[in-house]
């Protein structure tokens, strides 16, 4: 209790460190928006919650990891070639497990997803040990009103990236004919049907395209932050807060709510200690999903 009254009165005695603490959020939810598009793609589209959305994530940066490590890969094109990776291994997955399940009720998908993500999980166990893992850009660090504010160019970087990634894939959803067969599919997918678009085909692309967009989030994170084969529940429970908030197809939504926790999480963190930054984002979930079903009571009392 001695902890948070101190730290929060630090806020209150040196405003300026705020302005370090939403900083430092703005570029983690950078990276929690690009994860979370993804998911709500998957579960616009394919109507599938995707437990293993954070295995993706740290699959992706395991890729990122082990091609730097031994193969002398630039750090910065480790994401695209992580995302390339990532998209073989979602359509495998898509293959294999979630083709099965999509026409299923909600707990069989959610059970699928699971199993998919201990799977994943233990395969980065095996294949990369349990240890962290991280890859250090060689940036030097921008100071700001007498060193009370402090910008890491290497996490400037990982977030221009991960927007420049999100703008590329709206542009390709708004522009190409594959992205507009994926809206037509999660607006009506017997209408799209009818108008001969290959469903099956959309929805091997949609999970693929979730997966490389989860592996290139992870590459980003292993440039700025540490990855562990169990550190994915952690994404995960980002990824589902964000899209719960921002309902689907609200993409503002999904920028809003991503930069959001990742602020939150951070003003946790500082207040109440780093150990409690996660609890942050569960803690989100659990207020997101009593509003959305008091919500819901509310809409069925008014239709009544």
């Amino acid at each position: 209790m001695d902890q948070f009254i101190g730290n929060f009165k630090l806020l209150l005695q040196y405003p300026v460190s705020n302005l370090n603490i939403i900083l430092e959020g703005v570029l983690i939810g950078s990276i929690f928006v690009l994860a979370a598009y993804g998911l709500a793609l998957v579960w616009g589209v394919m109507n599938v919650k995707n437990l293993a959305q954070g295995d993706f994530v740290i699959f992706g940066g395991y890729v990122s990891w082990w091609l730097v490590t031994n193969y002398g890969l630039p750090p910065l094109l480790g994401v695209p070639v992580a995302a390339a990776v990532m998209s073989l291994i979602g359509w495998v997955v898509y293959k294999l497990v979630i083709r099965h399940v999509i026409e299923r009720d909600l707990f069989i998908s959610l059970l699928a997803t699971f199993g998919v993500a201990i799977v994943m999980a233990q395969s980065m166990n095996l294949l990369f040990g349990s240890d962290t893992r991280t890859l250090h850009l060689d940036y030097a660090s921008l100071d700001f009103f007498d060193n009370m504010v402090n910008l890491p160019i290497a996490k400037a970087v990982g977030a221009v990236m991960a927007i420049c990634l999100a703008g590329a894939v709206i542009l390709f959803m708004k522009r190409s004919r594959m992205g507009q067969a994926i809206r037509a599919t999660a607006q009506d997918v017997r209408a799209a049907r009818v108008m001969g678009i290959n469903t099956e085909k959309v929805y091997a692309f949609t999970f693929s395209l979730n997966a490389a967009i989860c592996g290139a989030a992870g590459a980003i994170i292993v440039l700025v932050w540490e990855i562990q084969p169990f550190f994915g529940i952690a994404y995960a429970i980002r990824s589902f807060v964000i899209v719960t908030a921002a309902g689907l197809g609200n993409l503002p939504g999904v920028i809003a709510a991503g930069y959001g926790i990742g602020i939150l999480e951070q003003y946790g963190a500082f207040v109440f200690g780093i150990s409690y930054e996660q609890a942050v984002a569960v803690l989100l979930l659990l207020v997101v999903l009593i509003y959305r079903l008091a919500q819901q009571r509310r809409n069925r009392q008014v239709l009544q």
